[in-house]
């Protein structure tokens, strides 16, 4: 496991004064999952902005390192993946100094339930619910020995509805719903919150292949795919950005959120209304 620390942060990164929009984090550690790319990639630029010390945990070790080098913070390779990465983190020092735990690394894949591998199942579980168990329980003690803490879960609309084909995903999603319930409540009056941010799809190299290949399948524009397919029952008929969520992240762990806690923050244009 590589420790990569800048002995100096570039210009207008976690060092500098920050500018994040009345959010000051200065002085706080934040852990992110997933932080090499896509919504993670935005919430470590967001949160160093709001003058976090930022720590990137991802299985691109190489985009791990230019996510910390930007802000000026740490990258820590590990596939969240593998029991014995999950292992190695209880010697990771930075997760006990965690103020900020921004739980976001996650996978997708789609198949019926009778085609669905098994070994692919059991992955996505512990990526996306078995690993932020464990992360929770390793920064917990130190946000509870200091009075202040965040614990942030990037969800899913489908934390909150399904879509067939898609068992492992909506399976790992509804479960962080309920840890971060249970956290929320044993947190309380500890000064450390918990929260899932519940996204519908947003713009990331995934799913912007996913609309290539289905145009290119159906001989049909990008645009029409969009709307017929991904956002069939999503009113607002554009897709997130990694940064609308990365704000909203920041936001819950900002000044004025004491009280929130054991909710879950819907940023999906409309779809769970219906």
């Amino acid at each position: 496991m590589t420790d990569t620390t800048p002995t100096s942060a570039p210009a207008g990164a976690a060092n500098t004064a920050p500018s994040g929009g009345g959010i000051d984090l200065s002085g706080r550690t934040a852990v992110v999952t997933g932080g090499a790319s896509g919504i993670g990639r935005a919430c470590v630029r967001r949160l160093a902005l709001a003058g976090a010390h930022v720590v990137v945990l991802d299985l691109d070790a190489d985009g791990a390192t230019a996510a910390a080098a930007e802000v000026g913070g740490q990258a820590h390779p590990v596939d969240l993946g593998d029991p014995a990465g999950l292992d190695a983190l209880e010697r990771l020092d930075a997760l006990r100094e965690a103020d900020i735990l921004v739980n976001n690394a996650g996978l997708q894949h789609v198949a019926p339930v009778e085609e669905f591998p098994v070994e692919k199942f059991a992955l996505i579980q512990r990526v996306m619910l078995e690993a932020p168990f464990r992360l929770a329980r390793l920064v917990l003690p130190g946000m509870y020995e200091r009075g202040w803490g965040r614990l942030v879960h990037v969800s899913s609309a489908h934390g909150q509805r399904a879509s067939a084909y898609k068992s492992a995903y909506v399976a790992a999603k509804h479960g962080l719903e309920g840890l971060s319930k249970v956290l929320a409540l044993e947190a309380a009056g500890r000064g450390v919150t918990s929260n899932t941010i519940c996204p519908g799809y947003v713009r990331t190299p995934l799913v912007e292949k996913q609309l290539a290949a289905q145009a290119q399948a159906h001989g049909v524009p990008e645009e029409q795919v969009l709307e017929d397919v991904l956002l069939a029952r999503t009113p607002l008929k554009r897709l997130v950005e990694p940064d609308e969520v990365a704000e909203l992240v920041a936001f819950v762990c900002g000044p004025a959120t004491t009280s929130l806690t054991g909710v879950a923050l819907t940023l999906d244009g409309g779809w769970t209304a219906s």
